[in-house]
């Protein structure tokens, strides 16, 4: 594709997982771009490649916006879909992650595009992030959802199904292109609160993350983001105290979202999971230390 821009020679990845996600009507409260920030952070990924945005955008829809310096123009930065090289060498793969904007335009052709970057690299499967806004309490621990490529798939990963039907993002889209191109496909989706949904959620963005671990087998450093997690827990609980309106609808949305998970007999992770998987990740950050 003429679109995909290679920075240089294909890296060499071992036994590589596509992580997507696309800021836009797939990224309630900012969440899975969040998650995937701190991915790149955490492992130091590298640019390999980006997607020339001039046949996917509008630009008088999604606007490219003007740096200034000293009150003179610095540059235009464009709306940006780019590739990202993550090695992991205390793990048994690597990551590729693509850090996107949603296209306006041409998403098939789009979505071909990250296939072919996908079977260039030899990638094994491609996950994208996504974040949707639902009647969901913010004390409570965030919901998850997945869909993936096959019901084996969903059973072989431990998803929890989704039910939805309705409108799709770009995320759909290219987990259609996956399913033709033969390339196995996951998607995690986060639910966030309905109320607070017009910041960012970094307590969201962190479950994303813990997900993707479960999934990868990769352990990711997210000290930050478990400290912005305390913060936004407590400041969102500090302005629903103040208003006696908002207390009452997140008890009530709290009460129901309990008794849901009570009569499906979902429950926490018991101490064992919870013991095992961090006992996993302390492994892999001993190796690295």
């Amino acid at each position: 594709m003429e679109s995909l821009k290679w920075e240089g020679d294909l890296p060499h990845l071992r036994s590589p997982v596509l992580v997507c996600a696309f800021r836009g009507w797939n990224d309630a409260a900012a969440s899975a771009s969040t998650a995937l920030g701190a991915i790149a952070a955490s492992l130091d990924a590298e640019l390999i490649a980006k997607i020339d945005p001039e046949e996917y955008f509008d630009f008088q829809s999604t606007r490219p916006t003007i740096t200034l310096e000293e009150g003179q123009t610095r540059r235009i930065d464009w709306p940006e879909n780019s590739l990202f090289a993550a090695r992991v060498p205390t793990a048994d793969r690597d990551l590729v992650l693509l850090d996107g904007t949603e296209p306006n335009l041409r998403w098939r052709t789009f979505s071909e595009t990250i296939t072919t970057a996908a079977d260039a690299l030899d990638v094994e499967m491609v996950i994208t992030l996504g974040a949707l806004i639902a009647e969901v309490s913010h004390t409570l621990p965030v919901p998850i959802s997945g869909l993936a490529s096959s019901p084996s798939l969903v059973d072989q990963l431990e998803l929890e199904r989704s039910n939805y039907e309705g409108p799709t993002g770009i995320t759909g889209v290219v987990h259609d292109l996956c399913r033709q191109a033969g390339i196995d496909s996951a998607s995690l989706w986060a639910a966030v609160p309905h109320y607070v949904a017009a910041v960012p959620n970094p307590k969201a963005a962190l479950a994303l993350l813990r997900r993707l671990e479960g999934l990868t087998g990769i352990a990711i450093e997210a000290s930050e983001l478990e400290e912005e997690t305390l913060d936004y827990e407590e400041q969102i609980g500090r302005a629903v105290a103040a208003n006696p309106e908002i207390e009452e609808l997140v008890s009530r949305i709290e009460a129901e979202q309990v008794d849901l998970l009570t009569a499906e007999g979902e429950d926490l992770p018991s101490a064992d999971t919870i013991a095992r998987e961090f006992q996993r990740f302390l492994r892999q950050r001993g190796k690295e230390g």
